[in-house]
């Protein structure tokens, strides 16, 4: 098999493969702090099993990213997807049973995999040798998600009642079911061997890499782009609920916004090679605050909806920019650790926020939330126009 024909079935399997991992979160992140209103007992634990799935999602980047140096790429991700199958099943038991920590743990384990999942786009610039097709093979590699958008809101909706004793456990039995699906997938990949096209040299060490410019500005953005959104996802379904909509409606909010979050990838990378990584950063965070003007606007369907739309396009610019900024801060031979530590404070970032987002939501109400982004977005921003212009005045 000619190269340029084992990096196109590799792009074609990663993008499979996110459509169906990637179709976990939505499932998850909808119905998680639901599932927990109805196991918990206290209010402001409700969004604990979201807040979990977030937490076992940034412990696993570094032992994920491990295993990917160690083994490789493919079975690490073989491994991530089984213990998607078995988080599944644990959570379905755990609406059962109605135990509220069993559904917890099955959402932990759900984090794994999903660490794995966020690296499908790190795997795809591995199979590119150009800097400037790097940006295009990380959007192209999440146009899968695009298909989730699809396929994980419709099963909640799906399957939501399918077992009428247990509402929203047929959900989380499908959730393993797609995984089990992408297992094929992710067993037929040929991936690069691990260290294999790192270059001779000695690396810099990470604490150097942290505290570069470069680094800073491009995690800030990673950090303030899904940190936002992760945030405002999770608390939108209760404060949808809570104002009288249904969970049908609260449902395709999401499915609107993780549609929105992934259509953009078509264009992300040919805009970004047009206008530049940092203009279309700037975008995404620019588009992320406009998102919270409009829900501050009212509290009807359109509003919820329009604001998790623009919410979802603006993480689109925002975070695949801030992945194609984080490309200029390491040499090949630190790629691994680099990418593992950015995971690791974004989707850190992303659960210690998320833990805070019920009782916030109980205290401050959805207005509360919304006004508190903007701040971030403000800070983020003016980052980004202070590095734009060193690098003007260095080049003149």
């Amino acid at each position: 098999m000619s190269t340029d024909n084992n990096t196109r079935r590799n792009m074609g399997l990663l993008v499979a493969a996110q459509s169906l991992g990637g179709a976990s979160p939505p499932i998850i992140i909808s119905l998680g702090g639901l599932v927990g209103q109805q196991l918990s007992s206290n209010p402001t634990a409700s969004t604990l099993p979201v807040s979990i799935y977030q937490l076992g999602l940034a412990l696993s980047t570094l032992p994920a990213a491990w295993l990917m140096n160690r083994l490789g790429r493919r079975q690490a991700y073989v491994l991530g997807a089984l213990l998607g199958v078995v988080s599944g099943v644990i959570a379905a038991q755990g609406i059962a049973h109605s135990d509220f920590v069993t559904f917890c743990i099955g959402t932990a384990l759900a984090g794994f995999y999903a660490a794995c999942v966020q690296s499908y786009r790190f795997a795809a610039t591995d199979l590119v040798d150009e800097p400037a097709q790097q940006a295009k093979a990380i959007s192209r590699v999440m146009v899968g998600g695009l298909i989730a958008a699809i396929i994980g809101p419709q099963v909640v909706i799906w399957t939501r009642d399918a077992l009428p004793a247990t509402p929203f456990a047929g959900s989380f039995y499908s959730q393993a079911a797609l995984a089990l699906l992408a297992l094929p997938l992710l067993m037929g990949l040929r991936l690069p061997p691990p260290q294999s096209r790192a270059v001779a040299g000695d690396a810099r060490p990470l604490k150097e890499i942290a505290r570069s410019p470069q680094f800073v500005v491009a995690a800030a953005a990673g950090v303030v782009s899904y940190g936002l959104m992760a945030f405002l996802m999770t608390a939108a379904p209760m404060a949808m609920v809570g104002c009288g909509h249904s969970v049908g409606e609260a449902a395709l909010g999401i499915q609107w916004h993780v549609l929105a979050m992934f259509a953009p990838s078509f264009v992300t990378g040919r805009l970004i090679a047009h206008f530049g990584k940092r203009r279309i950063t700037a975008l995404g965070l620019i588009m992320i605050a406009m998102a919270g003007g409009l829900a501050l606007l009212g509290l009807e369907l359109l509003h919820f909806w329009g604001a998790l739309i623009l919410l979802g396009v603006g993480w689109n610019f925002g975070f695949i920019g801030a992945t194609a900024l984080l490309t200029e801060c390491y040499r090949p031979a630190e790629r691994a650790k680099v990418q593992a530590f950015n995971d690791f404070l974004v989707f850190g970032t992303v659960a210690v926020a998320s833990f805070g987002s019920g009782e916030l939501l109980h205290t401050a109400g959805w207005n509360g939330i919304n006004y508190g982004m903007l701040p971030l977005v403000a800070v983020v921003l003016l980052m980004l126009g202070l590095q734009a212009r060193r690098q003007k005045m260095v080049s003149a």
